[in-house]
């Protein structure tokens, strides 16, 4: 925590001494949340209560240059920053979960539509993120990333690209350290009444088959669904996903937007159980008090279709190999402090059996988020 003081104490200290030159652009968010896990078949729910934040600054610069550098609650799992609270009162780790340069060039004929970020980054601002059926949403990418006609997570209109290159994990006991790198190429357009975006993207693992669980790192003890044989991977992972998003407005007041993903893991030797898809739909938008908005979606995720290790952290309890729906609402109590509630049924192999043989497993969360 000293050294996370120091660190805020320089980057003020920063701020201050050169004003006319740095937009320091603060902000952060929090939730309390109760969540009830329930699998059927078993005697006992399972209620807990948890918390996240997350703090940060990211520093317009210039023109041409900007940063981010970002702290959050739990650091031990790469897909989750909530803290399960519940530990004698003991404090809760807060660690460094974005720390990268932005640089976008205005010559060469690039106006500043392509940026080159170099570090450790939110995954819906390193890639296009349509849903969670590949990257779970609390994901920050280490590496480097190209991205042309985006500004932060939303698509320009016109043709959208992004190449990447990411490190899993560092070990020196490998001859070869896991990677994967990434190609996506999408259009965003619009007419009088509708708004969308159609894409493809293509995310080559290196690395990954014929080693353990740990390979993805350390905080792994498992394979996420995903097959094993001898307890190594069976396989590598290329996906080719397809989405598509299209929005609007009833009445042009009331948004509304459709979205739908595919994936597919082309590697060789992958010729079953390797396909995936989700489709969903919201209405509403709970941006101002008392606005809301409700939300639904259908996923099925076959046990080789994505690396388990990454795609959301909640659905079949982390993993691939299952199928089910979510459905979730919200409401703006008051400007910047919302209340939603969401409820996952899902049912697959990833979900751990009960004792009468159950695959079947529902999660209720209500979530207060405050944003500031």
């Amino acid at each position: 925590m000293k050294k996370i003081l120091t660190i805020l104490t320089f980057l003020v200290a920063s701020g201050w001494t050169t004003a006319e030159a740095v937009d320091w652009n603060w902000n952060g968010d929090m939730f309390y949340r109760y969540e009830i896990n329930d699998t059927e078949g078993l005697e006992h729910n399972r209620d807990s209560h948890r918390i996240r934040v997350r703090f940060g600054a990211y520093p317009w610069i210039s023109e041409e240059l900007s940063a981010g550098i970002q702290f959050a609650t739990d650091g031990s799992n790469p897909r989750s920053r909530v803290v399960v609270l519940g530990d004698g009162f003991a404090a809760e780790d807060f660690m460094l979960n974005q720390a990268y340069i932005d640089i976008h060039p205005m010559g060469y004929g690039l106006d500043g539509k392509t940026s080159i970020t170099f570090g450790k980054r939110d995954i819906a601002e390193s890639l296009i993120t349509t849903n969670d059926l590949v990257w779970d949403a609390d994901l920050t990418l280490e590496g480097i990333s190209v991205n042309y006609n985006r500004s932060g997570k939303n698509q320009l209109e016109g043709i959208n690209a992004i190449a990447g290159y990411y490190v899993i994990d560092e070990d020196m006991s490998n001859a070869s350290d896991p990677f994967f790198w990434v190609a996506q190429l999408a259009y965003t357009g619009k007419t009088e009444s509708l708004a969308y975006t159609l894409g493809a993207g293509y995310y080559n693992y290196q690395g990954i088959g014929g080693n353990s669980t740990d390979i993805v790192g350390d905080w792994s003890t498992k394979f996420w669904g995903n097959t094993a044989i001898s307890d190594k991977y069976a396989y590598d992972y290329d996906e080719l996903e397809l989405f598509a998003n299209v929005s609007g407005a009833f009445g042009g007041r009331l948004p509304w937007q459709l979205y739908v993903q595919y994936v597919v893991n082309v590697a060789e030797e992958v010729d079953n159980d390797n396909q995936g898809y989700l489709l969903g739909a919201t209405i509403g938008k709970a941006k101002k008090q008392g606005e809301w908005s409700l939300g639904a979606n259908y996923s099925y995720l076959e046990k080789d279709a994505v690396l388990g290790a990454f795609t959301d952290a909640t659905r079949f309890k982390g993993g691939t190999d299952g199928k089910g729906f979510e459905v979730a609402g919200s409401y703006m109590l008051i400007q910047n402090l919302a209340l939603s509630m969401q409820y996952f049924c899902h049912e697959g192999e990833n979900v751990a059996p009960s004792t009468e043989g159950s695959d079947s497993y529902d999660t209720f969360q209500t979530t207060l988020t405050l944003k500031f």
